[in-house]
């Protein structure tokens, strides 16, 4: 019974302590402070009639969204302290991410810069508030590749045939252009791979080899013949 009114206790003891613990959370993430990001999109040249309908601020790759108002202006509320990367969406128009760190510390100051994924630490300031302009028109269609001269020059084959007619031609006039004792040193070099001289010719072996085993199987034939047509006179 004693074990049984101990595990009574902690198990009550356990479900009084989480709405505690619950209700320190929910303190602690009320008493964070909340800001805002402003800024302003414009657009130059041609406008679509509903290009402001179809824009949208993402923040934190969509973690806060806002909308625009008529004059292309924007702001983003409830934002709490920290690092993020605002984008413009749009499905005509590309537009450069800017990020913006907003210190809790300094009471709400913001700072923004230029996104540079690869130096996290490089620091490149823009005005704030935000100003986004169109970096160019949203690609919808891929450009075809053209013929290029390089293309040609660069390919494979071309370079195995190119190539080998290059040395030829240069490698003479590198040999000329030496000292008369380098070229000695390059003619010996050469000559001490090419034992051609000492080799003999397969050709010549083959020949050799094959034409005397033919000649002796046609005159072995030719007297085993001659055998036969005696031995039938004979008879």
């Amino acid at each position: 019974m004693e074990l049984t009114e101990l595990y009574i206790y902690v198990v009550l003891m356990i479900l009084n302590i989480l709405p505690n613990v619950r209700q320190a959370d929910g303190n602690s993430d009320e008493s964070l402070e909340r800001y805002k990001i402003d800024g302003k999109v414009t657009i130059q040249g041609f406008k679509p009639a509903d290009w402001i309908s179809q824009t949208r601020i993402l923040v934190d790759g969509g973690s806060y969204i806002g909308f625009l108002k008529t004059d292309g202006s924007f702001t983003v509320n409830d934002v709490p302290a920290g690092s993020y990367v605002v984008e413009v969406l749009s499905p005509n128009n590309l537009f450069e991410p800017v990020r913006v760190d907003i210190s809790g510390r300094a009471k709400g100051k913001i700072r923004a810069r230029k996104v540079n994924f690869l130096q996290n630490s490089a620091v490149v300031t823009v005005p704030y508030p935000l100003k986004f302009k169109v970096k160019e028109p949203a690609p919808f269609f891929e450009k075809r590749e053209q013929w290029k001269v390089t293309d040609m020059l660069f390919n494979p084959m071309v370079l195995m045939m190119v190539l080998p007619l290059l040395l030829l031609l240069v490698l003479p006039k590198l040999i000329n252009s030496q000292d008369p004792e380098t070229q000695k040193e390059m003619q010996s070099s050469m000559n001490m791979f090419n034992q051609s001289k000492d080799l003999p010719d397969i050709s010549d072996w083959f020949a050799k080899n094959f034409s005397s085993g033919s000649k002796k199987k046609t005159t072995s034939k030719v007297g085993q013949k001659k055998v036969g047509v005696g031995s039938v006179r004979r008879r």
